[in-house]
């Protein structure tokens, strides 16, 4: 006759078999493991300078593409640069070419869980263009430019320009009613658009300044400039929380008395007598099952 100190571990092994296959049941058929939500900190981007110009030498027998970023940052990484000069090589004779000059160039972007930023600030800069390395296509005493998104808040953009600059050697009144068209004979033309802003719901941009630029001093095709610049300029986009960012799924409701349409491929549950928990009930008896048998042979074993 067995004792009982020889049947109670084979009891005690199809107990702890049959409630680990119930426990693990759905993720062990399927295996699927839960899917963790993860929150957007937002984005936010900042440049004090950005150029897209077509330069051509020499009666255009020499293109060069003028494409310069001065201060050029990006976040969520926070980031600051305050580089005061941009320069430009295989202009000038092979002669490094200065575009920019300040004594203040900033450039900030920084984003968290809850706020996203971008800000510039130019100031006392001058900015030239290959042709005309004596004359300023455009002296200016401060701009700025600042995009924020928060959560919870409307995302906004602003800017701050001087009420008037000097462009080719002209002093300019700006407008914020439009446009403002500078054209210097022998020189060239400059259109300057002012202050622009745009928000959505989720995002938001500032452009202190736009330069829309033709120039080609004397007629003399030694150096022709065109195309446009872009000076301090700020983005963002709101952060999305964690748990905005994957919302739970809803259990879909099948409308009532709704047949189904066509020929199924394959046999479905519902043809079958079974249920959607039937892979879940089928799993859980087979481990019933295999835990008795053991336990039965087990039990045998030592009787």
């Amino acid at each position: 006759m067995n004792s009982p100190s020889f049947r109670m571990p084979a009891r005690r092994l199809a107990t702890v078999a049959t409630v680990t296959a119930l426990a693990a049941g759905p993720l062990a058929l399927t295996g699927v493991s839960p899917a963790h939500a993860t929150g957007d900190h937002g984005r936010a981007s900042a440049v004090v300078l950005r150029t897209g110009l077509d330069v051509s030498l020499l009666n255009k027998s020499v293109n060069v593409p003028l494409t310069v970023s001065l201060n050029d940052v990006q976040a969520p990484r926070s980031a600051e640069k305050t580089t005061l000069t941009a320069t430009l090589d295989a202009v000038d004779g092979g002669r490094p070419f200065s575009v920019l000059r300040a004594e203040v160039a900033e450039a900030r972007a920084t984003a968290t869980a809850t706020k996203a930023e971008g800000s510039t600030t130019l100031a006392h800069a001058r900015l030239h263009v290959p042709g005309l390395p004596l004359l300023s296509l455009i002296e200016i005493e401060q701009v700025t430019a600042r995009a924020t998104c928060e959560v919870g808040r409307k995302p906004f953009a602003t800017t701050g320009v001087p009420g008037s600059v000097t462009v080719l050697g002209k002093r300019v009144a700006l407008s914020a009613g439009g446009p403002t068209d500078v054209e210097v004979p022998g020189v060239g033309e400059v259109r300057l658009d002012l202050s622009s802003t745009r928000t959505t719901a989720r995002t938001a941009a500032a452009t202190a300044l736009e330069l829309k630029v033709s120039v080609n001093p004397l007629k003399l095709n030694v150096a022709e400039v065109d195309g446009t610049l872009t000076l301090a300029e700020a983005t963002c986009r709101t952060p999305q929380p964690e748990s905005a960012a994957q919302p739970p799924a809803e259990r879909a409701t099948p409308p009532a008395d709704v047949q189904p349409q066509g020929e199924p491929a394959e046999a479905d549950l519902a043809e079958t007598g079974g249920s959607p928990t039937t892979p879940y009930l089928m799993g859980a008896a087979l481990a019933l099952l295999a835990a008795g048998g053991a336990a039965v042979v087990l039990a045998r074993r030592r009787g």
